[in-house]
């Protein structure tokens, strides 16, 4: 019984691991393009949202088939979603006639959506959402800057 506990454990550690270094990837390169919102707070929105849809799920597994007990766990979704939203709009500044902070509170709530398909082992989902999102940040770059270029003439 406790080895069956502690490979249980053992795997939501490989989760928790697995979506910090997922959501730490995106951060790099936010911190690399000297975004205020770095590796740091990327690789624990991710992490983060693992936990609390990893220990979610775990009440839920608890608790179903109780008497009386009601459980939906969708909820877990929507309230990391808002959550995370939450501290994303605080991201987003307006200065005079230009706002700022949009695409890093769009990737903060990103992250939280990678540690949530980590939490519900939806590894290959996870990975595939990093490399997209790497890749709007990164490689739509160029793009960015030369469709602005072209409003300029």
């Amino acid at each position: 019984m406790n080895d069956i506990l502690l490979s249980q454990d053992v795997y939501m550690i490989f989760q928790l691991i697995l979506a910090l270094a997922l959501g730490g990837m995106l951060g790099v390169e936010r911190e690399a393009a000297g975004k205020p919102a770095g590796m740091r707070t990327y690789a624990l929105v991710s992490m983060g949202s693992a936990l609390f849809t990893i220990v979610s799920l775990g009440i839920f597994h608890e608790m179903a088939g109780q008497a009386g007990v009601v459980l939906d766990p969708s909820r877990i979704a929507y309230a990391i979603a808002l959550g995370i939203g939450f501290i994303g709009g605080g991201s987003i500044l307006h200065r005079s006639t230009q706002v700022e902070g949009i695409t890093t509170a769009a990737g903060i709530w990103v992250a939280g959506a990678i540690g949530l398909a980590v939490g519900m082992e939806f590894y290959l989902i996870a990975i595939f959402a990093t490399a997209l999102s790497f890749f709007v940040f990164s490689g739509l770059r160029p793009v960015k800057k030369f469709v602005k270029e072209k409003a300029k003439k």
